[in-house]
Parts: C-alpha cells; structure tokens; sequence
C-alpha cells in the first residue's frame, strides 16, 4: 500500500484474490454507492426488502473472502456513535403505546422506526467497510476521481488519511510534555492544558501543511497518489454492475407479490 500507515491501515484485505478484487475499483465503488443508496432511501418497515439486500450482501462477503472478524469490529465501533442518535427515533409519537413513563412513551410506531432505520444503518456499514477492506486507498480516491468527485475534496480525503497518524503522535507528544510539568493535576487545568493543545495543534498543522504542500508540489504532485497498476472496466465489470441493479431491482419489487 503506498499510503501506509500502521495505526488506520484501513485496506487489511486489499491483496486478496477474489471476483470481488478482480473488479475495477470503479466498479466496486459505484456497487456499494447504488446498495447504499437504494437501501437507505427505502421506506420505513420494508423488511422483506432489506432481507434480500442482506442476503446479497453475505454472497458477497463470501465471495470477496473478507476477514469477518476485522469487519465485525469496525461495524461495532461505527454502529456504537449510530446508536446514540438512533435511540431518539424510538420516542415517536403514533400507533399504540406499549410503555409510557412520565413524558417518554414507547409506540408501535417508534420501535418500526428504530429498528428500520437500525437496519439501513447496519447494512450501508457492513458495504462500505467491505469495500474499504478490499480496495487499496489510492485505488479508492482514483475511483473517486473517475467518477468525477472534485478533485480538492479527492486531495483532501487523501492528505487527511496519508497524515492523520502524524497528528494523533504530535497530539501525544504534547499531552505527555504537559504530564511531565505536572499541569494536568486538575479538572481545571485539564480543560485549559487541552483547549491550549488543540490551538496549537491548529496551528502547527496549517504551517506544516503549507511546508508539505510545496514540497509535493516541488516533487510532481498532481492531486492523487501514484497507483501501481491502473485496472479498467471490463465484461465481469457491466456484469457486477447489472448483478447489483437486478438485486436492488428484486429488492423493490418483492411488494408487488406481497
């Protein structure tokens, strides 16, 4: 991997040989762009629909070869912050109240909220870590700007994960300089010893991305990293992508049968 870093190697199963790696990262990106988007613009309680996007979904784990355990956790860490926002969903007004407490009540209502918007939370997840494990970063932001994503917004996803270690070590750095003299003895002086940390890690960060910035630019920097090997669409390439619409498709229409 060309951007590596130790600490957020995001892409653990990119060297993989599988029909998911096989495909352009283009493809792979527009796959999980058009399962996530379908999924999350479903309505409410259509769980027959979501049932079939989850079934593709553990095919196409399986046919990627992922590292289960390593997707788990990520989607575990991820859907914790989710879970915070989604607790409020589960307060909505309508239908009939199972459990009422002061001014908190529990509907029908609520808990087919909750859990379909649990559900889309959990599915467009389990895609999008899936294709973060499987595709190399630099392949990811060339995709990106295949698909003409503006090309500041590709060079700032690609400095933001090339230095974001660099900024966590210097934030540790700072904090165990302010341990030694002793100035986070209190809550007080806590607070203020961080505020003071994040000022000035703003402003080495701006100087120090300036300096990097000239010298990439002295160095032929044009916007994205360098990829070993540029991979183009091919026939196995229209076919995922119409194995992907047709599932997306079924998904929708499976309610004109019931």
């Amino acid at each position: 991997m060309l951007l590596h870093i130790g600490a957020f190697q995001l892409d653990a199963d990119s060297q993989r040989s599988s029909p998911w790696h096989q495909l352009a990262p283009r493809t792979r990106l527009l796959c999980a762009l058009l399962f996530v988007f379908a999924t999350a613009l479903t309505p409410q309680g259509r769980w027959w629909t979501w049932a079939i996007y989850a079934l593709g979904l553990v095919i196409l784990m399986g046919l990627s070869r992922i590292t289960l355990p390593i997707l788990l956790r990520r989607v575990a860490a991820e859907f914790t912050f989710i879970a915070v926002v989604l607790l409020g969903t589960l307060f909505r007004q309508g239908g009939t109240v199972l459990w009422r407490w002061q001014g908190l009540q529990i509907t029908t209502v609520g808990l087919m909220v909750l859990g379909s918007v649990a559900t889309k939370a959990l599915l467009c997840l389990l895609m999008l870590n899936l294709l973060v494990l499987t595709t190399s970063v630099p392949a990811l932001l060339h995709a990106l700007a295949a698909l003409r994503t503006p090309p500041l917004l590709v060079a700032i996803f690609a400095a933001m994960y090339r230095y974001i270690g660099v900024l966590v070590e210097e934030f540790n750095t700072m904090r165990r300089a302010a341990a030694s003299r002793n100035l986070t003895s209190g809550s007080r002086q806590q607070r203020l010893v961080v505020g003071n940390m994040i000022g000035g890690l703003f402003i080495r960060t701006y100087e120090r991305g300036e300096r990097i910035h000239q010298a990439m630019l002295a160095r032929g920097y044009t916007g994205l990293p360098p990829v070993a090997e540029v991979t183009t669409a091919g026939r196995q390439d229209r076919i995922a992508l119409t194995l992907m619409t047709l599932l997306l498709l079924l998904g929708q229409a499976v309610y004109l049968w019931f």
